[in-house]
């Protein structure tokens, strides 16, 4: 494991998540709760801790993927349980920013998973 490569997929996690979080606000008319909000960041932020730390191996961009559809999945069924629309959108989410991290740690920050 290395450490520029946990730092790098963690912060660019926190990123995203406060970029999902913004656009949450935008998106909606009514006012969302601030714990809905601060669930998206550290979410997002989880997931790329998570991503950092793996050593899955295998191409960087299933890597990410996979592991934003899997870490995303509990947050759909609550939503698919909720009775609202929008499982599909929710791991669809969980995709897009899988592969945004990764993408920015392994390819625009040289930080693969080791294999050593």
């Amino acid at each position: 494991m290395s450490k520029k490569r946990v730092t790098v997929a963690t912060t660019v996690g926190l990123a995203c998540g406060v970029l999902a979080s913004v656009t949450e606000v935008y998106g909606f008319k009514h006012p969302l709760p601030p714990s809905l909000l601060t669930s998206i960041v550290l979410g997002r932020t989880v997931l790329g801790f998570i991503i950092g730390i793996s050593a899955w191996r295998t191409s960087w961009w299933w890597h990410g993927m996979a592991l934003g559809v899997v870490l995303n999945l509990p947050l759909a069924l609550e939503v698919k349980w909720a009775g609202t629309q929008a499982f599909v959108g929710a791991l669809l989410g969980g995709l897009v920013f899988g592969f945004v991290i990764e993408l920015v740690t392994s390819v625009g920050f040289k930080a693969p998973v080791s294999l050593s």
